[in-house]
């Protein structure tokens, strides 16, 4: 393998997806890292909690000595077999720790003695995060965004993901935005929602032309939350409005909520346990808003699901769960939507059904 300089362009890394290796500990790793970032531990997390105590109490130098004390012999062979791994998969990646300091010197010396040049990311992650904190404030600052919105149920990720410069906030989140949003994989970290947000905006506006779309988002999208900043250019930018019939709306509602969440958890957990943690979730949905339905309404709205998921348990019919969905939308989603509507403050560009809203940004968006 050919040796390729360390690296330093940060934006080239993230507008390109390159493969990144993070050597970090698994538990720094959690919290956040990069989207594509692998991760590949020079220590784990007990050794590097040990490591930093002898550093905090005896300095450095004895820190070094007991770090290459508990990962030696076999254990260091494991790692340079995985960073190997790594490394076959991805040659034209990099490597990074958390300031580009000692762990990344160490794992590229370890590699090279196994006779590979792989080289690092100058800076690690603190430098990674730092320039995408800085260009997502920028990008937001001087962005120029316009506003898929509508009602519930219209199909707003389906139009968005038709327009030609998309950021799904709510992909990014792995989140639909509402009480019955949640999906059956967990949400990123909320730094990791971040760089995804910043990476998604730099390529928006380094790769493609024209304005960013953006779906009408509350500022927490499941428990991540949006920048303030963006929050406020949501509430001020020019509106696309989605608008659908309450018998669509239904349909729509029902394949992504009832159909396509039994497929996932059954999926996931198999037949039984997969229907059983569906319930649970439609259930458990319902009863997080129900304080904000009232007591009789919630109850009127529950018993109406537990039917329809009889049914649907009993016969396969899914059709019971129109009567609950549109109650849901005409007595609850639509009053609060009409009033955030009354209350944003940019134009309104144009309103219709998907096509027309989709062929309008086609033909306002820059070729």
């Amino acid at each position: 393998m050919a040796s390729r300089p360390d690296t330093d362009d940060y934006l080239s890394l993230f507008l390109s997806d390159t493969p990144l290796m993070d050597v970090r500990a698994p538990v720094e790793f959690a919290r956040g890292s990069f989207p594509g970032a692998e991760n590949a531990p020079l220590m784990n997390d007990e050794e590097r909690h040990r490591v930093g105590i002898c550093y905090k109490e005896k300095g450095q130098e004895e820190a070094i000595r007991l770090g290459h004390q508990l990962v030696s012999g076999d254990i260091k062979a494991q790692r340079i077999e995985a960073w190997k791994r790594f490394i076959a998969r991805h040659p034209e990646g990099y490597l990074f720790c958390f300031r580009g300091g000692l762990r990344s010197r160490l794992t590229q010396q370890w590699i090279r003695e196994a006779g590979i040049d792989y080289p690092l990311v100058k800076g690690g992650y603190k430098a990674l995060r730092r320039f995408l904190i800085d260009s997502l404030d920028r990008l937001i600052e001087s962005g120029d965004f316009r506003i898929i919105s509508g009602r519930t149920g219209t199909g707003k990720t389906r139009v968005l993901q038709q327009l030609p410069n998309p950021v799904d906030l709510e992909g990014l989140a792995n989140h639909r935005g509402s009480s019955f949003g949640r999906q059956v994989t967990p949400q990123p970290s909320q730094i990791d929602f971040e760089n995804r947000l910043a990476v998604a905006m730099l390529k928006a506006h380094h790769l493609k032309e024209g304005p960013v779309y953006l779906e009408d988002e509350s500022r927490l999208v499941g428990r991540c939350a949006m920048p303030d900043a963006l929050k406020q250019q949501i509430a001020h930018a020019p509106l696309l409005i989605v608008e659908q019939t309450l018998e669509e709306r239904t349909r729509i509602i029902r394949e992504d909520y009832v159909e396509k969440m039994l497929a996932d958890y059954t999926r996931r957990d198999g037949e039984a346990a997969g229907w059983l943690n569906f319930r649970d979730y439609l259930l458990g949905a319902l009863d997080r808003i129900s304080k904000r339905l009232g007591g009789e309404r919630h109850r009127q709205l529950r018993s109406s699901m537990s039917q329809a998921l009889e049914q649907q348990e009993r016969s396969g019919d899914i059709h019971g769960h129109n009567a609950w969905i549109q109650s849901l939308l005409l007595d609850y989603y639509d009053p609060m939507y009409d009033y955030q509507l009354s209350q944003k403050q940019g134009s309104i560009l144009v309103r219709g059904g998907p096509a027309v809203v989709a062929e309008w940004a086609r033909n306002n968006t820059p070729a």
